[in-house]
């Protein structure tokens, strides 16, 4: 194992779900998460009820966010969340349509990365208030390379559609 590869770099997953029982999914997606190689959950914020953002004739989404440390580059990662959403039984079907599992690479440590499959920060984050608060959950200063401090972003884009999920205790 080369120096760079023994590295932990600070990444942020969100993830959403308006298919099969929402909030289910997502807790599914947190322990996925967990169990990923050389990785670390090491922040995970509350559950929000949102809007859909593309067409309006599905359900409301759950949305969430994920914090983790891992060891592995960006395409690994990437790989990695694509085969927990296809364990989950993600169907790529229509863009921005009902799903039972969607996670997203939002950043990278304080990469910025543009290749054919992957781009980080991710292109709508700083704009998408189902991404920005729960990431505010357990990480308000930290910056969104290119755009800002999280905090600043989330006050900027207001909370409209957004609410908080009210879970029973475990």
């Amino acid at each position: 194992m080369s120096a760079a590869a023994a590295l932990w770099t600070p990444t942020y997953i969100a993830i959403g779900s308006n298919l099969d029982d929402p909030i289910a999914q997502v807790q599914a997606a947190f322990a996925q998460l967990a169990k990923l190689p050389q990785s670390l959950l090491v922040a995970r914020s509350r559950l929000y009820r949102t809007a859909p953002l593309g067409p309006q004739d599905q359900p409301d989404f759950i949305n969430a966010a994920a914090g983790l440390l891992t060891q592995l580059d960006p395409q690994e990662l990437l790989r990695a969340l694509k085969r927990i959403e296809a364990q989950m039984g993600r169907e790529r079907i229509e863009r921005w349509g009902p799903r039972r599992i969607d996670l997203d690479l939002i950043m990278y440590g304080a990469a910025r990365i543009q290749q054919d499959d992957l781009t980080v920060p991710h292109p709508g984050a700083a704009s998408r208030n189902f991404v920005l608060y729960p990431l505010c959950d357990f990480a308000p200063s930290v910056l969104l390379p290119g755009h800002g401090r999280l905090s600043a972003l989330a006050a900027r884009v207001g909370s409209s559609g957004l609410a908080p999920v009210q879970q029973s205790p475990e």
